[in-house]
């Protein structure tokens, strides 16, 4: 890439964290596709401006991975995505699921962190 190029792009993590109701393939697709889903409508995210995704989830989720779920559900075939288990910390979060999202947005983008559900209380600041 040019340097012109990144010099005119504003290249933003942002960082979001959900809970699924338990450890089966579906109550993970719908935690994933409602963090998604708030990701891009709190953001105005165009999905063409997404870049990478990294997602973690707490040990109690091994039904499937998040980022097939992501890349299925909103065929984001082009972003690159890595699936992590979250370090283990007793008394964490049950069922979490974090991602950081790095995009692309206009200069001056008022950013929201989207934290739902049990998620919503690792980041009050941000809710």
């Amino acid at each position: 890439m040019s340097k012109d190029y990144l010099d005119n792009k504003n290249f933003i993590a942002i960082r979001g964290a959900t809970t699924a109701s338990g450890n089966t393939s579906k109550e993970i697709e719908n935690s994933v596709v409602e963090l998604i889903d708030e990701l891009i409508l709190r953001n105005s995210i165009d999905p063409q401006k997404i870049l990478s995704i990294t997602f973690t989830v707490t040990k109690d989720l091994d039904a499937c991975f998040p980022a097939s779920i992501a890349r299925k559900h909103f065929g984001l075939d082009s972003v690159a995505f890595l699936d992590c288990q979250q370090m283990y910390i007793a008394n964490d979060v049950d069922f979490c699921i974090r991602l950081m999202a790095l995009v692309v947005l206009p200069t001056n983008s008022s950013i929201n962190h989207p934290y739902l559900r049990g998620a919503s209380n690792l980041r009050t600041d941000r809710c």
